[in-house]
């Protein structure tokens, strides 16, 4: 047998490369992971954890004046954009030695350094050293796409939102998902003036076309503006640093800050794998089989560098099920079916299983039972905003095949209902639990 200088190499450590890499470790694998910038991967150090603190922060603004309703007095209040910029990175910083404290107490070796593929078993570190393993596992997550258009250099992306100076006065973000309305929701709250452009006339496509129409409709109510049909014409800076901006079927806007938040490609760009022969996608990213193997036997990709699912917890999962399948002798395989998801706008959008459409495009007759009401905290505040729960179900014994909710706390209520979607519970099984009383989520089991 060839003698190799790990049993796994490991290159990235993200959500998906660190979990691979701990668990294979601790199944006996020797093993490292070349990571060329932080642990943690994007989710960690530039993405969703602290995402939410600012989607957390964003929400006092809100909070701040529905407090008058209850009796609340809070003058003068003022916000400092560099106190909470500064406390989340703050905050990234210790994930960040977690992380690798995690990595380390399992004996998982940390190069960092850039690492690329040189051959089917081999790699090659930035600094010109030649590693060899039995196994490689990419894990190199992806990267934001910014657009080709003349003076793109000017914008900046999700990756850099969270190191701004200030709060810009007015912003530009390109995008429909859901980085460009959580960012939208978020800056909205701080102060800036929002306009929202996007090459389509839909927002989170994908998701259920109830839950999107309300979500315009509110942000659009909070003052967030929306260009459709538009794509970048050119971007150029103006000599007091503003941008002008010009875009197909609209005028020009000046504002201060351009966000792209227009998709996110695998970052399989320049790391060698055709050295190795390993099959790329359209889009780069690294064709796997449902064991997260390449068409090279030695060499394995988990994360966003599939193109799968692009989130988090799905990463992790197949991290975990690559080191169990090739290290723990237990071959598994990731279930990728109600994977429950969520966007964290203002107010937050949650779902799991099919959309309305997709259901009755699927499925042909479903039945559909909607919950639209005013959350009792908006009502005594004033707040005219509504939320909107949607269950979907199928069949005579109205099995249920997806939940959509838009408001306060969707994402915390979804992560139980999912449970009850994977499950295969009926309308039924709801109807005969009883509902806690007051809250939103009992709305879910009092749908008639």
């Amino acid at each position: 047998m060839a003698d190799y200088d790990y049993d796994l190499f490991t290159i990235g450590a993200g959500s998906g490369g660190v979990r691979a890499s701990r668990v294979a470790a601790a199944h006996g694998a020797k093993v490292a992971v070349a990571e060329e910038y932080r642990v943690g991967g994007t989710c960690v150090i530039r993405g969703c954890v602290p995402k939410k603190m600012l989607v957390y922060g964003a929400h006092f603004a809100e909070d701040l004046q529905d407090a008058k309703a209850f009796g609340w007095t809070a003058e003068n209040c003022t916000f400092d954009w560099k106190v909470l910029r500064d406390n989340v990175l703050k905050d990234v910083d210790r994930l960040n030695g977690l992380y690798r404290q995690t990595l380390e107490n399992h004996g998982v070796e940390i190069i960092d350094q850039r690492a690329t593929v040189t051959g089917p078993n081999e790699v090659t570190l930035a600094d010109g050293t030649k590693k060899t393993a039995r196994t490689i596992l990419v894990a190199t997550g992806a990267r934001p796409h910014v657009p080709d258009c003349p003076g793109h250099e000017h914008g900046i992306t999700s990756n850099e939102a969270f190191h701004l100076d200030a709060v810009p006065k007015r912003i530009l973000i390109a995008g429909a998902g859901y980085i460009a309305n959580e960012f939208a929701g978020i800056f909205n709250e701080f102060g800036a003036k929002v306009t929202l452009i996007n090459r389509s006339d839909q927002l989170l496509r994908g998701y259920d076309e109830s839950m999107r129409d309300r979500l315009l409709q509110i942000s659009t109510m909070k003052g967030i503006q929306f260009r459709f049909n538009a794509s970048f014409r050119g971007i150029v800076q103006n000599g007091d640093g503003s941008l002008t901006v010009s875009m197909t079927n609209h005028d020009d806007i000046e504002v201060d800050c351009v966000m792209f938040a227009t998709g996110r490609l695998p970052n399989t760009e320049g790391l060698g794998l055709d050295n190795a022969g390993v099959v790329l996608g359209g889009k780069g990213e690294v064709a796997v089989d449902e064991y997260s193997r390449t068409n090279v036997d030695s060499i394995y990709a988990v994360g966003d560098v599939t193109n799968r699912v692009q989130l988090t917890p799905v990463a992790i999962r197949e991290g975990q099920a690559f080191a169990d399948t090739v290290f723990g002798g237990k071959p598994t395989m990731v279930d990728y079916d109600n994977v429950p998801s969520a966007v964290f706008s203002h107010p937050p959008i949650a779902g799991v299983g099919m959309t309305e459409s997709e259901a009755r495009n699927k499925l042909g007759a479903v039945k559909v039972y909607q919950s639209d009401f005013r959350p009792m905290k908006n009502v005594l505040a004033g707040r005219n905003e509504r939320s909107l729960y949607k269950v979907i179900c199928d069949g005579d014994d109205e099995r249920i095949v997806g939940i959509h909710m838009i408001g306060p706390d969707s994402p915390e209520i979804m992560q139980a209902a999912a449970v009850a979607v994977k499950a295969g519970l009926t309308k039924a099984d709801f109807d005969a639990t009883v509902a806690i009383h007051p809250t939103m989520a009992e709305e879910l089991v009092l749908l008639k």
